[in-house]
């Protein structure tokens, strides 16, 4: 059996509590994998880490905040391993109090006896300017194919032009990743289009601070054109991040829609929009320059791009992500305690 422990290394506490962990496991003949988050924060890193995992992993525990499990879901990507979080971060919101120990609360968790939530996850596929969009309008009657989910372990091919790349597609051609940035998404100037988030995908305002304008369109309806400091798109889960500093509402986990919430709009009639889980959130920007000038977060990792942004696609991904907890407490329980101080 193969448990990896994925901590927050620059918390003494949760450096401790992964070296008492791993003990515990190597007393009960389990493989403990440790990662430090430190080499999470970039593709390049997660990459590497990701091809020394075994072909099967029983359980994930994460030792750090929420920030250090994003990393750790974008390190697993579609692999459906259970993952225990436990909180060494400020808030945690989604991770498990130490209340008694990370021994205790492991054992729970391979014994079965801890509650598992499915969270849904977002695909955010991205096309800019000179490329080919094949959920475009001449696409819209069934020519073409979808695009293909990208492999995750392959390096992007900077010699082929982006114009000419089919998003999801990558190959084993040498490639520059940025290097030393910690949570920068280097994939986007190498040609990948396609992006995986647990909270948000969030569209702003560029580097020159201007307001940029887009459209927001739902399932072939236009919704809204706005002007404004961006868009917010977000799964139940991310509701409680960027969303609800927006000003989004907070959605309890077990939904499996998407949250849009306009960023600091220029209108007195916006409002955030709540869809199904099969929608589709096509966000399109601006014909005029002065506009285009929009930037990418991926749960809250910048993805640059050569080439300026043209449309942006949001949609469930066909997997999700299980997050096991160990108190009988609810959402709303939670909420009550974090949001309103009861």
């Amino acid at each position: 059996m193969h448990i990896l422990v994925v901590r927050n290394n620059s918390n003494p506490q949760a450096v401790d509590a992964s070296l008492l962990l791993t003990a515990y496991l190597t007393s009960q003949g389990i493989e403990a994998l440790l990662v430090d988050s430190s080499s999470l924060g970039t593709d390049q890193g997660r990459r590497e880490v990701r091809a020394q995992l075994p072909g099967q992993l029983a359980l994930v525990v994460v030792l750090g905040g929420d920030g250090t499990v994003l990393h750790t879901v974008h390190l697993l990507h579609d692999r459906q391993v259970p993952i225990l979080p436990i909180n060494f971060g400020r808030l945690g919101f989604l991770a498990n109090a130490d209340t008694d120990g990370v021994v205790p609360l492991v054992a729970e968790a391979l014994a079965g006896d801890l509650r598992a939530e499915r969270r849904s996850i977002l695909s955010i596929e991205v096309v800019c300017e000179g490329e080919h969009d094949p959920y475009g309008e001449a696409n819209r009657a069934g020519e073409g194919a979808a695009w293909d989910m990208p492999d995750v372990n392959a390096e992007p091919n900077a010699a082929t032009p982006p114009s000419v790349r089919k998003p999801g597609k990558t190959d084993s051609a040498p490639w520059t990743p940025i290097p030393g940035r910690f949570g920068v998404n280097g994939r986007g100037l190498s040609g990948a289009r396609q992006f995986f988030a647990l909270n948000e995908a969030a569209i702003t305002r560029g580097a020159m601070g201007r307001i940029i304008e887009l459209t927001l369109n739902v399932s072939g309806v236009d919704v809204a054109r706005m002007r404004g400091d961006g868009l917010v798109v977000s799964t139940a889960t991310g509701s409680t991040a960027y969303a609800l500093s927006a000003g989004g509402p907070l959605v309890s986990p077990g939904f499996k829609g998407m949250i849009a919430v306009p960023l600091a709009p220029h209108t007195l009639r916006s409002r955030a929009v709540v869809t199904d889980a099969s929608d589709v959130i096509e966000v399109g920007f601006d014909d005029t320059d002065e506009f285009r000038e929009a930037t990418l977060f991926v749960d809250g990792d910048i993805v640059p791009f050569d080439a300026p942004l043209r449309k942006i696609y949001v949609q469930c991904a066909p997997f999700d992500v299980t997050l096991l907890r160990a108190d009988g407490a609810s959402f709303y329980d939670r909420i009550s305690k974090d949001f309103f101080g009861e």
